[in-house]
C-alpha cells in the first residue's frame, strides 16, 4: 500500500513539476515546418508523397537536462504519407536562434 501511495505521489509531482512551465512560443515555426519535413523524408526514405501540416501546435516548455536554468520550446507539428499519420515534436533552444537541440516523431496507428 505504501509503494502505490508513494508512486502516485512520485508521479502527480512530476506532473506538476511540467504543468508549471510555461507554453512554447511559435519563434520557431517556420523552422518546425521546414525541420518536420526532412525527418519525416528520413524516417521514410524520401516518399514524395508527404504532406506537412501547417497548424503548428506549442507544447509546455521543458528544462534542459544539461542545465536545469534552461528550458527549450517544444513544437508539435503533424504529417502525412498516403495513409499513414505522424506526429513530431521538434525541441527548440531559442536562446540560440531556433537551434533544433532534439526531435521525436511516432506513427499515429491503431494496431
Amino acid at each position: 500500500m505504501i509503494k502505490i501511495a508513494l508512486t502516485v505521489f512520485i508521479m502527480l509531482m512530476a506532473f506538476n513539476s511540467y504543468a508549471s512551465l510555461p507554453a512554447s512560443s511559435l519563434a520557431c515555426k517556420d523552422e518546425a515546418f521546414k525541420d518536420a519535413k526532412k525527418l519525416l523524408s528520413f524516417y521514410r526514405d524520401n516518399d514524395d508523397r508527404i504532406e506537412i501540416d501547417d497548424s503548428i501546435q506549442p507544447l509546455a516548455r521543458i528544462k534542459n537536462p544539461a542545465n536545469k536554468n534552461q528550458s527549450f520550446d517544444v513544437l508539435e507539428v503533424w504529417g502525412t504519407i498516403y495513409k499513414g499519420k505522424y506526429r513530431m515534436r521538434l525541441i527548440y533552444s531559442t536562446d540560440s536562434d531556433c537551434l533544433l537541440m532534439g526531435e521525436e516523431i511516432l506513427e499515429y496507428a491503431n494496431l
